[in-house]
């Protein structure tokens, strides 16, 4: 049986049509029938698990409607919610902390999100070639300096992360010679000699990584033990995460490295009735979110909330506390 909302919509179609134009993001003073979801590019997986979420949105509640939106992640989504162009977003974990507090690339900024679940972390690979690998020296993730790196594309959780990753490090835009390319094209660069080394900052088993690695012998530079320590202690929120060897093909040993949290986030006035609504829906269904990224199953629990990255919205935290999740007090709404 379809859901019918704790509220009637009570925003006109004309309005709706507003909202998904450049405009300042309002308190909708209720549920919102067409959802747009701000995901990712098509290739990543932010983009199928959003196809999941709108499914889940468009069969469970009737009278609704949700779109996918292809973005360039996790910054430029939040600047969507913040717009009004979006009404959700997936995002990573030290973009969405950066917008609350108005640092990194949200200097003067501050957009303030609320987390409705969090889904499984992103992890920071840095890969190249063994041909690469071995004329360069790499043994620790520093080694990079002086060498032709891609940070990520323009806007991206990816770049976010890896530019963060260099401050902890002491390491400036002057130390590489960076680049800002997406997956795909940082590929390319690597196979054709124009790159040394680039930042993927997603979930483990990323298809194109497994692609690359099926044509090239690639290799992955681990952060050594004072470099760990220096980003885990910095800022953004990260913790230290090992890809186990045979994750991807050639990639015979396991690699140190340093995770960050993806959460599925709304505006900050999202109506309370249907956080609560689309949160237990969600994982009413996790089994089918869970198909778009099977690598994720064990961290598609409600206890994995406690590493929300901004607060949890006041509606989905009515939900936690229903499934026996005590949420810890510097992420309740």
């Amino acid at each position: 049986m379809r859901r019918s909302l704790m509220k009637a919509a009570v925003i006109p179609a004309g309005v709706l049509l507003l909202s998904a134009c450049s405009q300042p993001a309002e308190n909708t003073d209720g549920p919102v029938e067409n959802l747009s979801i701000a995901t990712g590019g098509t290739s990543g997986v932010y983009y199928p698990i959003g196809g999941v979420l709108a499914t889940i949105i468009e069969s469970e509640f009737e009278g609704h409607q949700a779109s996918v939106e292809a973005t360039g992640a996790s910054v430029e989504n939040l600047r969507l919610l913040d717009s009004g162009d979006a009404h959700m977003a997936l995002v990573q974990g030290d973009s969405a902390d950066q917008a609350i507090t108005g640092t990194a690339d949200f200097e003067g900024e501050e957009i303030r999100t609320r987390t409705l679940a969090v889904l499984y972390p992103n992890v920071f690979h840095a890969v190249t070639l063994d041909s690469t690998a071995e004329s360069e020296g790499y043994e620790c993730f520093s080694d990079v300096v002086g060498t032709r790196y891609s940070v990520g594309d323009i806007g991206s959780g990816n770049e976010t992360t890896t530019n963060q990753v260099f401050e902890s490090l002491g390491i400036g835009e002057d130390d590489i010679e960076m680049d800002q390319l997406g997956y795909s094209e940082t590929a390319t660069a690597l196979q054709n000699g124009r790159l040394d080394a680039g930042s993927w900052v997603v979930g483990e088993g990323h298809a194109g990584i497994v692609e690359l690695g099926t044509t090239d012998d690639i290799d992955m530079i681990s952060m050594c033990e004072e470099e760990l320590d220096q980003v885990v202690e910095g800022e953004g929120g990260y913790t230290e995460h090992t890809i186990e060897a045979g994750t991807y093909p050639g990639v015979d040993e396991d690699v140190t490295t340093v995770a960050t949290w993806n959460a599925l986030v709304v505006p900050e006035d999202f109506d309370e009735d249907q956080a609560y609504e689309i949160t237990e829906a969600v994982f009413d269904n996790i089994d089918d979110v869970v198909g778009a990224y099977a690598p994720g199953e064990e961290y598609m629990v409600p206890e994995t909330v406690e590493n929300a990255p901004v607060p949890v919205h006041p509606g989905a935290q009515r939900y936690y506390e229903e499934q026996g999740v005590e949420l810890s007090e510097d992420i309740q709404g």
